[in-house]
Parts: C-alpha cells; structure tokens; sequence
C-alpha cells in the first residue's frame, strides 16, 4: 500500500521506516525543515523501559497540591477556561487509584519492553549511531518515604520480568561514582540495569536518513491543514502545498493530533504537557553521570549524552505555549548542581522547551481508528524515545494486517470508549 505518516518526529519516523520494511510506499508530511524538530529535539535522553509509570497514580492529586507549593516545583499549573485541558484532567484525576495505576503501568511497560528489543535489533541491523549507552538507570531517592514507597512498583516489573536492583547509598556510587561527592544528599535508590541513554534527535536525523535510502518520500516545511473523509474512509490529506492521498494514513503528530481528528468525529484525549532541558558540557569527567539519574523529589532526569549533560523535567500546563520560564531554568539547575556540582558548565547550558503529549492514563494510542484507513500513532507523553520503536513496529503488522508481537487490543482510541 502507499501509506502517508503525518509528523516527522521520533514516532513519525520510526513509524515511516517499520512501515517501507514491511514493504508499503510510505511518505512523511511535517511542518518542520527537518525531522526530530519538535519535542524529539532536546528531550531529558533517557530510554527508561523499566521506569515507565503513568503520572496518574494514588495519591497523586495531594502530591500534585504540595509541589505547586514548592520553590523547586516539578509541577507547574496555569488555570484557563479551556474545555479540553479540564476534560483532560478529569480524566487523570479518574485513573489516580491502585487498580488503574497498575493497570496503566502494565500497557506502559508491555510497551516499553517490547520497544527496547526492536532498539537493539534495529541497531544490530544498521548499526545507527546516536551517543548511546546501555548503563541503567538510577531512581535516586532523597527521603526514606519515597524508598519505603518503591514496592508498588517494582510488584509490576516484576510481572514483566523487568530486573531491578534496591541500592542503599553504596549501591549508588558503585553505579553512579560522582554521587560520592554529595553522599549526605540521598538514602537510596532503584537501578534498572536494562535501561539506556541516547539522543532522540540524532536518532530521529540518521534514521530518517536511512528510511530515505529505502524509498520513503519526506515532505518537509508542509503544515497540514484537515482530513478529508467519504464513506467512512480518508481519500485525502489537505496541506499548504497541495492534497496528499494514500491507501492508508497515520496521525503521529504529537499534541497537535487532536485537532486534526476532532473535525471527524473523534476525540482524542491527548493534551500537551510541557517539559524543559538543560543542555550543558561536561567538564569533569569523573564528576559527571554515567547514565541517567532520576532526580525523584524534583522528578528530573540528569542524563550523560556523549560528551554533554541533559538535564530534563518539569510538568506545566500552560496549553500550547512555548515561552522558556526562568523559574523552571533554575529547577533544573539546582537538580544538576545539586547532585553533580562540577559535572558539566552551567553557564553555557543551552534551555529548551517542548510539549510533551499526554494521554490521562499514560499509556499511548496505537492502532485503529473508527474511520477504515486512519490510524494513530501519538500519546506518549514523556516516553516517546523509550517507546519509539516498539510503537513504529506495532503500528506497521497493523496497517499491514499482521497480528503485532504483544496484545494491542487495550492501547487503540477504542479504550476510549
């Protein structure tokens, strides 16, 4: 079939070359001048299969009031009277139980796991370089409550064969040896030792370079305007440079998706969250990050990139703006510093936002659509890198007919209702 993907980032991509692997005549539509632009180009570089978590969990809504109350806050919030962004919200605060978090935790992981084995494939098949490493993660906990409360989740890894380690602060620097040098800052942490670390925008460039030599078609600096629909079937996409039609189309254009969809009918409910980075150069080697350290009372993750630092965190809602916020620099600045104090030049860190997009429950929309040859690709919030290629593969056995590897059933629109 010709296939059109809407979107050129991480999941847009990764989607185009599964699809021209399986075999289809597959073209990319984005707005940007190149792949990976948007909120692919300077996420926090983590691969967290093992950490994938929804943020809706219990007793998320008090945790949520107390970090709006902290000078370093994780949380952000700017009230507006916008139906879509209280939908939204409804919606989480509805899945912040025991039974939907681990339910939602579940899906995530299935996913994330399946991600992490077509990653090691696709970089045995290609050899795509992108400043990976393959160290683990470290959820590093400052308190005792937050390493009292880690049961919950590692019950759920452990449904999924997930390894896991509890470290005591020794434990940590064994894995993390510049943390020696703010020993009194933490009492433990949980390693995941099958997680890894890379640069999603490389990624996205050099996998976009190859799904070229294999015939994908890429269209780039064209905005897509609407959807054109009959008899229950897309027959057309409308752009600024002219209609695009294909057998088959999918919408993998993060947080803008909804709008595209919602003129036919369908409710997406996926909403941008914004997140911020740090980019910053390492100046100590031995008093940088090894891999990735999860900063857990600031939800930040401090990530090794080659000879950099990515620093990434922070939820806002704040709609579709853009805007770099001073206060959220600072949060991450006081995480790195913090923690890994002559790690990396803080003065000639680059500052970076992007909209993050989030479903309520977590757990990204892959699959079917009620209209016969539209499919969606797009939800992942803050694990679009960990979740790439597990979803690219996914979505490409069902656009081609194949029966996915993993269930699919519960990660489609229809879960929905």
């Amino acid at each position: 079939m010709k296939v059109l993907v809407l979107g050129s980032g991480v999941i847009g991509v990764t989607t185009a070359w599964y699809l021209a692997r399986a075999g289809h005549e597959v073209v990319v539509v984005d707005r940007q001048d190149g792949a990976g632009k948007e909120t692919s180009f300077a996420n926090a570089g983590q691969l967290s299969y093992g950490y994938s978590s929804p943020w809706a969990g219990p007793g998320v809504p008090m945790k949520a009031v107390k970090w709006l109350l902290m000078h370093h806050r994780p949380f952000v919030f700017w009230p507006r009277p916008d139906p879509e962004m209280l939908s939204w919200l409804a919606r989480m605060a509805a899945n912040c139980t025991e039974r939907a978090y681990r339910r939602n935790k579940g899906r995530m992981v299935r996913v994330a796991e399946y991600s992490r084995v077509a990653l090691a494939e696709l970089r045995a098949e290609t050899g795509i370089e992108f400043d990976h490493r393959a160290r683990g993660t470290v959820q590093l906990f400052r308190t005792q409550k937050q390493l009292d409360a880690v049961g919950g989740d590692t019950a759920v890894l452990d449904e999924y064969g997930v390894p896991w380690e509890l470290l005591d602060p020794a434990g940590c620097i064994a894995a993390e040896p510049a943390l020696a040098r703010v020993r009194e800052r933490f009492v433990g942490g949980l390693r995941l030792p099958q997680d890894e670390t890379g640069d999603a925008f490389l990624f996205t460039q050099r996998l976009a370079e190859m799904a070229r030599a294999k015939g994908v078609e890429f269209h780039l600096g064209v905005s897509v305007a609407a959807i054109r629909t009959e008899g229950g079937r897309v027959t057309a996409v409308e752009t600024d440079h002219g209609d695009f039609a294909a057998d088959a189309y999918v919408a993998a254009l993060g947080s803008h998706t909804p709008a595209l969809l919602r003129p036919l009918g369908l409710r997406l409910p996926v909403y941008p969250i914004k997140g911020y980075s740090l980019t910053l150069p390492v100046t100590e080697e031995a008093a940088a990050p090894v891999s990735t350290v999860m900063d857990e009372t600031y939800k930040i993750a401090i990530t090794r990139l080659g000879d950099r630092i990515r620093v990434g965190g922070t939820a806002e809602i704040a709609g579709f703006s853009t805007r770099l916020r001073a206060p959220r620099r600072e949060t991450l600045e006081h995480s790195v510093r913090d923690l890994f104090p002559e790690g990396g030049d803080i003065a000639a860190a680059r500052f970076w936002t992007g909209l993050r997009p989030m479903t309520p429950d977590g757990t990204p929309v892959i699959g079917r659509t009620p209209l016969a040859n539209l499919y969606t690709n797009t939800g992942h919030g803050t694990l679009g890198w960990t979740m790439a290629c597990g979803s690219g593969r996914v979505l490409a056995d069902i656009v081609s007919g194949r029966v996915p590897e993993i269930e699919t059933a519960d990660l489609g629109l229809s879960r929905y209702g």
